[in-house]
């Protein structure tokens, strides 16, 4: 049950360690700052630690929100209110998020959402037209959908309850 003992580095140490962290995948100021704060560093210290990385490109919190925003619309199929949702509680500035919000495709966007809804709508049990619908739009509303578009994607795949209740 020993727990392993934690290495602190010095300054420069961390700097290298942290330099290769960013460089492995985009970070964020908020995970480089309690990476550094694990490897032992004040907040001084890792301040100057995340400005200096700034300064070599290795950190820029816009060029993360961009990577972001791409990876989870195009992987996940998350919607744009989750992604922005996700992003804010990462600490990303409402600059960076907007900029990041501007690689979204609306036609991949939107071809996202009919797929999603496609494929929720195979797999749903529930027999019931409207009950249906409303498990559909709950799901889409969950991965980050809006309303609007919800709507009139169920409307373009004839998923109105009206058309089903006759």
């Amino acid at each position: 049950m020993n727990q392993p003992k934690k290495k602190f580095y010095t300054p420069a140490e961390a700097l290298q360690k942290i330099a290769a962290f960013c460089t492995y995948q985009e970070r964020n100021h908020k995970e480089v700052e309690a990476k550094l704060r694990e490897y032992g560093l004040d907040e001084d210290e890792a301040g100057e630690i995340i400005i200096r990385l700034g300064r070599e490109k290795l950190l820029d919190e816009e060029r993360y929100a961009k990577s972001y925003v791409r990876g989870h619309y195009r992987s996940k199929k998350w919607g744009r209110r989750r992604i922005v949702q996700e992003l804010k509680q990462k600490g990303i500035s409402d600059y960076c998020i907007k900029a990041g919000l501007k690689e979204i495709d609306g036609d991949e966007y939107y071809q996202n959402l009919v797929d999603l809804l496609e494929k929720k709508d195979r797999q749903e049990k529930e027999r019931h037209p409207h009950k249906r619908r409303q498990k559909i739009q709950l799901f889409l509303t969950a991965k980050g959908y809006e309303q609007d578009l919800i709507k009139m994607a169920l409307d373009d795949l004839g998923k109105t309850p009206d058309a089903d209740d006759q």
